[in-house]
């Protein structure tokens, strides 16, 4: 018998016993909505984080990650204040930067000013460094893990690093990440299977809100 003979439900535990690999179920968060000096969050962004945490309180993690800086710091320990037994690491990986500055040539004709406009201000060691951050965060939470237990990651971090991810996730060129906006507090997980390519399970997920802090962090004409 084949993988492929075997019934969906099964699949991925055949697949752990023939590659010593499990499945990494990667739990990615935008911070909740930030107060103008993005000192901590707004009221809303608070109550976003404390929305957040009820629907991941079941979900049996084994981290939370979170950037550095206080939106992202803060969003984590309400969503952390909710879940039981779980370690909260900080991590620059997690943090705010611009992962991949492309050339010209990259980018679509017809897009090719408005994103490198929006690039133009960042400097050199921000682009090397940047670019070092997202090499790291590939290699830290992407991938099937070892052993036999599936696990379960949370990363609370900034739009930048959700868009990265779920660019590599799609197979999609480096540019990519340029264009895909996440609003505060909304929820995407990605799969990864052994033998399979990833899968963007969700994206941009927003149930666990009600419809007056859904969308922040987007323009007002992007609200749908």
């Amino acid at each position: 018998m084949t993988t492929s003979d075997v019934p969906v439900e099964e699949t991925t535990s055949v697949q752990r016993e023939t590659t010593g690999a499990a499945t990494r179920y990667l739990y990615l968060v935008r911070h909740g909505e930030a107060l103008p000096d993005e000192s901590g969050l707004t009221e809303a962004g608070q109550r976003q984080a404390a929305l957040l945490g009820r629907r991941l309180q079941d979900i049996p993690f084994t981290a939370v990650h979170h950037g550095p800086l206080p939106r992202a710091a803060q969003t984590a320990r309400l969503i952390h204040d909710q879940l039981a037994n779980v370690p909260l690491l900080v991590s620059d990986v997690a943090g705010d930067y611009v992962p991949y500055v492309p050339q010209r040539a990259e980018l679509p004709p017809e897009s090719a000013d408005f994103y490198l406009r929006f690039l133009a201000d960042t400097t050199d060691d921000e682009r090397e460094q940047g670019a070092a951050l997202a090499r790291r965060a590939l290699d830290l939470f992407t991938g099937p893990v070892d052993g036999g237990e599936d696990r379960h990651e949370l990363v609370v971090t900034h739009n930048f690093l959700v868009a990265w991810l779920v660019r590599d996730a799609m197979h999609a060129p480096k540019w990519r990440w340029l264009g895909l906006n996440h609003a505060n507090a909304a929820l995407t997980v990605i799969r990864y299977a052994p033998g399979r390519a990833a899968s963007v399970l969700v994206s941009n997920d927003m149930r666990h809100l009600p419809a007056e802090l859904r969308w922040t962090g987007f323009p007002p004409e992007s609200h749908i």
